[in-house]
C-alpha cells in the first residue's frame, strides 16, 4: 500500500501537464547545468581533489534536491490527504512516509545519473561505492523525521509551510554545496558540521569524489544519528500529542 500511494502521489503532482512526470528529471537536470555553467564555466572553477568539477558538483546537489524536495512535500501532506486523515481506520502516520517515498524515486534516478557522468570521466564504481547506500538511507531517515515534525505543526499553523520554504532556501547556503569547506577559517569548521545535512552532502561526496568511507568519521557519524534520534523522538511526541485534534482542523 506504502508504494501504491506513493507512486499515485508522484504521478499526481504533475498531473494535467503534457510531459507529466518528465518534468520531475527535467528542471533539476536543467538546474545541474546551470550551476555547472556558472560555476565551471564562468567562474573557471577548477578539478577538485583531481576529480572533475562537475562530479564535484553533481554529488554534492544531487542529495540536497532530494532532501529539500522529500521535507518540503512532507510538510503539506496532511493538508494535501486531508480526506485521508479524517479517515479514522487509516494511519496516517504513514503519509509523510508516502510523500518522502515519492520523491525517493527521482532520487534514485540523479543518483544513477552521477554514477553516468563518473564514468564517462573514467571513474567507475568500486566497492566504496556501496556505501551510497548507507548516505541515501540518512537522507531519507533525516527527511522523514524533520518531515513528520513540520507536517503535524502546519495543520495548526499553516505559515510552517512558508518556514520551512525559508529553511530550505538558508540550509541551502550554508551547507557547503557550491563550496569547500576548508575554504573557510578552520576554527568555523564545528559550527557547519553541526549541520546534518552536511554529514550527507559531504558523505556523498566521500563516496564519489574523495574515496573516504562513512567509517572513518566515526565521531560524525555518531553526531548525526543522535540528532536523528532525537528529531524522531520529537516528531512522535508531537503527532502523539496532536494526533486526536489533526482532523478537527484540516
Amino acid at each position: 500500500m506504502l508504494f501504491s500511494l506513493a507512486k499515485n502521489d508522484f504521478k499526481a503532482k504533475y498531473a494535467g501537464s503534457a510531459l507529466g512526470a518528465v518534468w520531475a528529471f527535467i528542471s533539476p537536470i536543467i538546474t545541474i547545468l546551470i550551476y555547472w555553467f556558472v560555476f565551471q564555466i564562468a567562474f573557471q572553477n577548477g578539478p577538485v581533489n583531481d576529480m572533475p568539477y562537475v562530479i564535484w558538483l553533481v554529488s554534492g546537489v544531487v542529495p540536497w534536491f532530494f532532501i529539500s524536495e522529500a521535507w518540503g512535500g512532507a510538510t503539506g501532506v496532511f493538508i494535501d490527504y486531508s480526506y485521508l486523515v479524517k479517515k479514522v481506520v487509516f494511519k496516517i502516520e504513514m503519509l509523510p512516509v508516502v510523500r518522502v517515498t515519492s520523491a525517493f524515486f527521482v532520487h534514485l534516478f540523479f543518483v544513477a545519473l552521477t554514477f553516468i557522468v563518473s564514468s564517462l570521466y573514467g571513474y567507475f564504481p568500486t566497492f566504496l561505492h556501496l556505501q551510497i547506500i548507507y548516505y541515501m538511507i540518512c537522507a531519507f531517515v533525516l527527511s522523514l523525521a524533520l518531515g513528520k515534525i513540520t507536517a503535524t505543526l502546519t495543520v495548526f499553523a499553516r505559515d510552517i509551510n512558508n518556514v520551512v520554504g525559508v529553511l530550505v532556501q538558508f540550509g541551502f547556503w550554508i551547507t557547503p554545496i557550491f563550496w569547500d569547506i576548508n575554504a573557510i577559517p578552520e576554527f568555523l569548521h564545528i559550527i557547519f558540521k553541526l549541520n546534518p545535512i552536511y554529514y550527507i552532502t559531504e558523505g556523498y561526496r566521500d563516496t564519489f569524489v574523495y574515496g573516504i568511507g562513512f567509517w572513518e568519521k566515526s565521531w560524525l557519524t555518531l553526531y548525526f544519528w543522535i540528532v536523528v534520534a532525537a528529531l524522531i523522538v520529537l516528531g512522535n511526541v508531537i503527532f502523539k500529542r496532536l494526533r486526536p485534534h489533526l482532523a478537527d482542523l484540516i
